[in-house]
């Protein structure tokens, strides 16, 4: 199994944090199926790639260190398939996703932590 995870601090008010990574989500290519408001799941599309290989976000947003301006997220990014070769499918939606993090207009990009 494939995975990657990250930790990321932006500069967002918490009111506006969940819409925005939604939309951030979903421009990936991936379907919200779970979100209970701290905590968002969403599967990427099927049809692109073979069933092991389709990619779970996970995102974990941290409401205990959460300022009235700083939010904090961890995200988990992970499928079946095997990492036999470093740029694996998961590998390139992992970095889709840090990409798209870091470059989003609705927030500023404080601190970046991969794991």
């Amino acid at each position: 199994m494939a995975r990657y995870t990250c930790s990321f601090t932006v500069a967002i008010s918490f009111e506006y944090l969940q819409s925005s990574l939604i939309e951030l989500l979903q421009s990936c290519n991936f379907d919200i199926i779970y979100d209970t408001g701290d905590y968002i799941m969403a599967r990427e599309f099927p049809g692109r790639v073979s069933f092991a290989k389709l990619v779970t976000v996970e995102v974990l947003i941290d409401k205990s260190t959460a300022t009235s301006q700083e939010v904090r997220m961890n995200f988990v990014i992970k499928n079946e398939e095997l990492p036999l070769q470093v740029d694996n499918h998961c590998h390139q939606m992992f970095n889709m996703v840090q990409e798209a993090v870091a470059e989003n207009r609705y927030w500023q990009l404080v601190e970046t932590i991969a794991g």
